[in-house]
């Protein structure tokens, strides 16, 4: 079953989701060269606190952080620790969350860690990102749930193949409905697979976590012993961009994004729904 929001239940998402983008803010700041993933999380930690917020991730099947920080070839899940410590070079991916009033947020970033990244990287991320927008812009009433995907595969693909020979959609993992719960049907694909069928119809209420997780090789990967740190099986480094969305009677509204999504929607030819908070 899709849970369908009213109007205040998606302005309670917009406050989690403004709180999550705050973590992201921060968290930027804070991934310098020296720094260890656990000071990133002690980071989101304080921003969490400081909006009156909780966390969605702290003890979700054991998790024991605020947020993920998965560096390089690990695609997601990353556990925060004191002995990693980012390097110059680095990739990292924040993935974060925030509660506010029982209604979730989620979102993650790619980070570049200090300076000197190879180009393919930057189109790594780029690919990626452009990839999510390209699902946001079809969050549209009348459309069905594979319409997004189709959208984010086919953003993916129509990208020039990179030196290193493609770009893999990581298979196992993709997008979730989102709302009194950090995870909720429906699954989202970030591919077209004819076994799934079109999904549900997307209607005002309708609320999705659109998270594209790109690598520079392979689309599998495989999960370390701790189980949850999820790695490609070629090594290849990964990007990994996410935002929540609520669909409105006025369009999309990306409520972990500061503008509601607004100026990347428009470059897209779509306007974004007024910010429920403004």
């Amino acid at each position: 079953m899709v849970e369908i929001k009213n109007p205040s239940q998606i302005a309670k998402m917009r406050e989690a989701g403004l709180v999550v983008a705050r973590v992201h803010e921060a968290c930027r700041a804070a991934a310098v060269p020296g720094a260890t993933t656990k000071d990133l999380d002690d980071v989101a930690r304080k921003v969490l606190a400081d909006h009156g917020a909780t966390s969605n991730f702290l003890g979700y099947g054991g998790f024991p952080a605020v947020i993920c920080t998965s560096v390089n070839d690990v695609v997601v899940h990353g556990i925060p620790d004191r002995e990693t410590v980012l390097k110059d070079g680095d990739v990292i991916s924040v993935d974060a969350g925030a509660v506010v009033d029982g209604w979730h947020g989620d979102a993650a970033i790619t980070v570049f860690v200090g300076s000197g990244h190879a180009p393919e990287l930057h189109e790594l991320s780029r690919v990626t990102e452009e990839s999510m927008w390209a699902g946001i812009a079809a969050v549209r009433k009348g459309n069905r749930l594979v319409d997004i995907s189709r959208a984010i595969e086919g953003s993916i693909r129509r990208q020039p193949r990179p030196a290193t020979g493609r770009y893999g959609i990581i298979e196992d993992y993709g997008g979730h409905g989102i709302g009194s719960q950090m995870h909720m049907d429906p699954h989202l694909l970030n591919y077209v697979s004819r076994a799934r069928g079109k999904g549900p119809r997307l209607v005002p209420g309708f609320c999705i976590a659109i998270e594209p997780m790109v690598s520079l090789g392979t689309p599998k990967t495989h999960v370390l012993a701790d189980q949850w740190t999820v790695k490609t099986d070629d090594g290849s480094w990964s990007s990994h961009w996410e935002h929540s969305v609520a669909l409105t009677e006025d369009g999309p509204l990306v409520l972990t994004a500061f503008d509601g999504g607004r100026a990347r929607l428009a470059e897209l030819g779509v306007t974004a729904a007024p910010d429920p908070l403004a």
